[in-house]
């Protein structure tokens, strides 16, 4: 049975049928002659291998560039004609998209060493996307450090009873997230999740956007209108930043926690809301209570479940894993030529500190990814070029190159491509587990 798929597009006067039948033995290939046909096909098969045959007449450099770049997760050969390469936007597609290209005549022999080599990286690259979704499993909290490990814990046991939450957490440290793995591990998950900043809410306004309104309760409520808090009803509302939620407000918050109902501004009327609270906040609560700022008895009604979101220099172990994962997340932002991370900016990676936590590293990897030229983001890329060397000749030999990287690939495979028992067994971190792989190109 054929354990490699390939797609080839080709015009229909190109006999490729033939030629990659006798050369690909033990492929399955599927042969369409327009790229309307091969985005058909993709929507309802999958390959990690595609054979572009051009044909400057029936493929303009427009569309074959859109096509590819909707399919870059896919490792794409090209075959080319040697005037098609005499034109820039022939030559700026091979740049850009390509891992590899040939001019017609083809070789039948070196196109087949060339499928075979991207067909192989395209299974390692699979495979490593495979490791990363495992070890991640449903979570959306990403990472296998201890500081990680403790907070799906923590998540895991308060998802299970309906008391409020308290999530504290420096900003940008995923307080959010971690409120959104909460219902989603709850018997609300099927209901709504209502997310409302209370810093960003106009003071004037939050009382009518918190609890809604009756038609005439004030100047342009021309009719009635249900509040966030009714907005969740079944669900769960996320009170984020609740240390900026005003004084008034934090006595009719703590009514409303207390009897379950709420009132509609211009309105008498009780209306009862079933939802389950989780706040959070970056500031610790406890000291504005000390300071008059904070109401103690709505503390002590929120923290009821406190959980503590950790920053993100306690997680050095899941730096790579988080940078990776928001490079694909963001792939569409990105050149189709840019493939990953240099093995210098996965060094400043580790070496920064990242006082903005999550929300800095995502901000930085959008931007390198934007602006990055080549096929990798170095350092100066992410702006994070302080105390990281220039490049230079590697210190070690090619023979202790080539023992370390038949070790690595030793011990991955007796561990089943387990990056953290292989680490273990090799008696290294997982960081420097890490940074080895990246030094010996065995990562996406």
């Amino acid at each position: 049975m054929a354990h490699k798929r390939l797609l080839c597009i080709a015009p229909g006067h190109v006999d490729t049928d033939a030629l990659l039948r006798e050369t690909l033995s033990g492929w399955e290939i599927r042969i369409v002659t327009s790229l309307l046909d091969a985005g058909r096909e993709l929507r309802n098969n999958h390959y990690l291998v595609g054979l572009l045959v051009h044909d400057r007449e029936q493929q303009k450099p427009g569309e074959v560039d859109a096509f590819l770049r909707r399919h870059s997760g896919m490792q794409w050969v090209g075959v080319f004609s040697s005037r098609d390469l005499e034109s820039t936007p022939c030559r700026d597609l091979v740049i850009e998209h390509l891992c590899d290209y040939h001019t017609a005549p083809v070789d039948p022999l070196r196109l087949s060493h060339t499928l075979g080599h991207a067909h192989g990286w395209a299974m390692l690259n699979g495979r490593r996307q495979q490791l990363v979704d495992h070890a991640h499993g449903d979570s959306p909290l990403i990472g296998q450090s201890d500081a990680i490990a403790r907070l799906r814990a923590q998540v895991e046991r308060v998802a299970k009873v309906a008391a409020p939450v308290l999530i504290w957490g420096e900003s940008g440290s995923g307080k959010e997230l971690t409120a959104q793995a909460i219902h989603a591990g709850s018997e609300r998950a099927h209901g709504p999740f209502v997310p409302i900043n209370c810093g960003a809410i106009s003071p004037t306004l939050i009382q009518s956007e918190l609890f809604g309104y009756e038609r005439g309760a004030f100047t342009g409520a021309t009719r009635g209108k249900a509040g966030l808090i009714e907005s969740a009803d079944g669900g769960t509302l996320f009170l984020d930043e609740i240390g900026d939620l005003p004084k008034d407000l934090q006595a009719n918050l703590l009514r409303f926690l207390q009897e379950k109902t709420i009132c509609r501004v211009g309105s008498t009327r009780q209306i009862r809301v079933d939802v389950r609270v989780v706040a959070a906040s970056h500031v610790q609560l406890q000291q504005a209570v000390a300071g008059g700022e904070f109401r103690e008895d709505l503390y002590y009604r929120l923290a009821v479940l406190p959980v503590t979101v950790p920053p993100l220099r306690d997680r050095r172990d899941d730096l790579v894993a988080l940078a990776e994962h928001f490079f694909h997340i963001y792939a569409s932002e990105k050149a189709p030529r840019l493939k990953g991370f240099s093995d210098r900016a996965v060094a400043a990676i580790l070496d920064h500190d990242w006082p903005g936590n999550v929300r800095e590293l995502i901000n930085r990897v959008r931007r390198a990814m934007v602006m990055s030229d080549g096929r990798l983001i170095g350092p100066e890329d992410l702006g994070l070029t302080r105390g990281i060397p220039a490049p230079q000749q590697a210190a070690l030999g090619d023979a202790r190159d080539r023992s370390e990287r038949t070790a690595l690939r030793d011990c991955l495979d007796r561990s089943g491509q387990n990056v953290s028992r292989a680490a273990r067994d090799l008696g290294v971190s997982r960081t420097t587990m890490y940074r080895l792989l990246v030094k010996h190109g065995m990562r996406s």
